[in-house]
């Protein structure tokens, strides 16, 4: 993980603010949808995908590592001779 060096407060309803700069870099939209995540103490927020990252289908999507193919690419990942 990077550190932004950007710090915001939770306000009184539970919201922070991300940033217009992290959102513009990271393609992020009005509406779009956020996935949140932990890791220990961590909270970790990322822009939601339910389709595969290599061909984009969207039918039985499993998560890798911080990614999700469908299994169909996964099984081509295994048959590789790297």
């Amino acid at each position: 993980m990077k550190s932004t060096g950007i710090v915001r407060r939770i306000d009184e309803l539970g919201r922070i603010v991300i940033p217009m700069e992290l959102r513009k870099s990271m393609d992020l939209n009005i509406k779009d949808p956020i996935e949140i995540l932990t890791d220990g103490d961590n909270i970790i927020l990322r822009k939601y995908s339910n389709s595969c990252a290599l061909c984009g289908e969207g039918e039985d999507i499993i998560p890798f590592g911080n990614k999700h193919i469908c299994p169909a690419c996964l099984k081509k990942i295994k048959e590789m001779d790297v």
